[in-house]
């Protein structure tokens, strides 16, 4: 299981700080320790949830995932499975479960809970 990370300013003007401040916020803030930020997939931290479960994470550059300037990632992510009000990102913490053939499995609303997402993301790893 890997989770990918994309800070996005585009919401509030929440992450208007440069990637290596974001960096060191996820640091402070979750306690995580990432090595780097990346342009391109690769494993940079990990961390021990309550359920003693590691998992993997990937913070990338801060990106755009609404406008002509959306990374393609999240045109594709979009086109793939749009959410109640149309294709566009509303609001941070948007989150998508992609299976490992890069297939969208689902789309889930900013306030849906990290464990909310868990029955779906066990259903496809098979442990359900």
């Amino acid at each position: 299981l890997e989770i990918l990370a994309f800070p996005c300013n585009q919401f509030g003007s929440q992450e208007p700080g440069s990637n290596e401040e974001i960096q060191q916020f996820a640091c402070t803030r979750f306690r995580l320790n990432i090595p780097y930020l990346i342009r391109r997939p690769s494993k940079a931290f990990s961390f021990v949830t309550t359920d003693l479960v590691l998992l993997d994470f990937v913070l990338w550059v801060q990106i755009d995932v609404n406008g002509s300037n959306a990374a393609p990632l999240y045109k594709f992510l979009k086109s793939s499975k749009g959410g109640i009000f149309g294709d566009g990102i509303k609001w941070n913490f948007s989150k998508f479960l992609v299976d490992k053939e890069g297939n969208v499995v689902d789309r889930y609303a900013p306030t849906t809970s990290p464990l909310g997402v868990e029955k779906d993301i066990k259903k496809l790893l098979g442990i359900a």
